[in-house]
């Protein structure tokens, strides 16, 4: 399997527990109808089906990414849904985005901007040159979870690995963390500044396609985590973790797991 195929799996595996919080963050948003936005990182274009829904058959979104692979299975998704009119696609660098000055009413990246092992103030800066005045910018991204009920101290291990640590960078400035983001908006001159989390949460009994999303997310949160694991952690983690295992964890009649994404948005106020 090529990274490109195992990334489309992956995103419509994981779709069925993001679908419904990144939903409510579109429709939070309230977009106009009519308007003309950019998906940044966008993927196979699940999340430009459904800001399309938001803007309506008037409005326009565009989707950016630097995959032609992924680009090229979102055109197929598009076209076999009908919207190739309403949603195209382009690749290119959200560094340095292939876009004229005021060319968007507002922008939106999930777990792109800001989120990826970037320097965030630049891509800020160019989200905001591409946003006329008055128009938004979103930035959303996984912000916590918690997976594994019953095992806090195993989980909070996890979330410490090098893996665990989101956004993905060790040691990274406290300010230049994804959740600082209303910091970097503001220092964009952006204004309205705000931020919203959003919620998904499911229990058992798991449907198969509920079941097969929590462990792409286990394998997507925490891989490679052997060598940061005490020997008593990593036998713990594949006990209730391994399908394999009379203990794997999605087996139990009481599961219970959540995690959320938190949305940050502001106001650009001059081109």
């Amino acid at each position: 399997m090529t990274n490109t195929d195992y990334l489309i799996k992956m995103a419509y595996v994981s779709n069925w527990l993001r679908e419904p919080v990144l939903r409510s963050a579109a429709q939070a948003l309230d977009l106009p109808s009519g308007s003309r936005g950019l998906d940044t990182g966008c993927g196979i274009g699940l999340q430009a089906l459904l800001l399309a829904e938001s803007v309506g058959p008037a409005g326009h979104i565009t989707g950016l990414d630097q995959s032609p692979g992924l680009l090229d299975h979102a055109r197929d998704l598009v076209k076999k849904a009908g919207l190739s009119e309403t949603i195209s696609f382009k690749e290119g660098d959200v560094r340095e985005l292939p876009f004229k000055n005021d060319s968007f009413d507002w922008a939106w990246s999930v777990d792109c901007v800001g989120y990826a092992p970037m320097e965030p103030l630049p891509l800020v800066e160019e989200l905001a040159r591409v946003v006329k005045p008055g128009g938004r910018i979103a930035l959303l991204a996984w912000s916590s979870e918690k997976l594994l009920p019953g095992h806090p101290r195993l989980e909070a291990a996890l979330n410490t690995t090098t893996a665990g640590i989101a956004p993905f960078v060790t040691g990274k400035s406290p300010n230049l963390h994804f959740t600082r983001a209303l910091g970097w908006f503001r220092e964009m001159g952006l204004e309205e500044c705000m931020a919203h989390t959003f919620a998904r949460g499911v229990h058992a009994p798991l449907t198969d396609d509920i079941r097969s999303a929590l462990l792409a997310i286990f394998e997507m949160r925490w891989p490679g985590v052997k060598q940061e694991l005490t020997p008593e952690e990593w036998d713990e983690f594949q006990c209730i973790c391994s399908p394999e295992s009379p203990d794997f964890i999605l087996d139990n009649p009481d599961y219970y797991s959540f995690f959320t994404y938190t949305m940050f948005q502001g106001k650009v106020t001059t081109s």
